[in-house]
């Protein structure tokens, strides 16, 4: 299964509000989670759908909205912009999907530095609550 299939699912569970229940469905056991703001890769389903739900009450506000989507094979990038307390925030995700269409792999970049800190701060809050 090509990119495509995986990025409808991805865009269904986002526009439905990016429950761990519903990211669960789509994320591969073994996926990788790699953060803007955390040096280590986070491995596996759970600490995948921990960082990515948080992410998705963390970014995920009014002005969300990705610009623009590239597609090739397995991977794709999806450009997103938001805003946090009157920061501009700009950022890639780029994805990989098995044959299955599930997330194998996700990777975060945001810039500029001053909204990397920003959303550093908001998602170790998030976090926080994920994980009491």
């Amino acid at each position: 299964m090509s990119a495509h299939k995986g990025l409808e699912r991805w865009h269904r569970v986002m526009a439905e509000g990016s429950s761990p229940a519903d990211l669960a469905t789509i994320i591969h056991p073994e996926a990788v989670f790699h953060s803007p703001v955390v040096h280590t890769p986070q491995r596996g389903r759970d600490l995948v759908v921990a960082y990515l739900a948080a992410a998705g009450q963390t970014l995920a506000n009014d002005s969300f909205g990705y610009v623009r989507e590239l597609v090739d094979g397995e991977n794709a990038m999806l450009e997103f912009t938001t805003e946090m307390e009157g920061i501009a925030v700009n950022g890639v995700d780029i994805i990989r999907f098995d044959e299955d269409g599930m997330i194998t792999d996700f990777k975060v970049m945001i810039r500029p530095l001053k909204a990397v800190n920003k959303v550093w701060g908001m998602m170790a809050a998030q976090l926080a609550q994920i994980k009491a």
